[in-house]
C-alpha cells in the first residue's frame, strides 16, 4: 500500500496503488484523487476515492 500522505502519481503500479471506498476501482494517476484522514482508536485511519462524486456517495465516516 502507498504512504496516504504521498503523491499518487507515474510509476505506481495497480498491484500499489490504493482503491476507492465507493466504486472499488483502483485509483492510479487520477488527478481528481481524494483521500479522508481520521482517527480512531488512537490510529490514523485513511479512505481513498476516484474523485469528488466518489467521496460524496461514501456512506463511511
Amino acid at each position: 500500500m502507498v504512504d496516504p500522505t504521498s503523491d499518487i502519481g507515474e510509476g505506481i503500479s495497480e498491484d500499489d496503488a490504493p482503491v476507492c471506498e465507493t466504486c472499488g476501482d483502483v485509483v492510479v494517476d487520477e488527478p481528481g484523487h481524494r483521500v479522508i484522514t481520521w482517527i480512531e482508536e488512537e490510529q490514523v485511519e485513511s479512505a481513498h476515492f476516484c474523485d469528488e462524486s466518489c467521496r460524496l456517495d461514501w456512506g463511511g465516516q
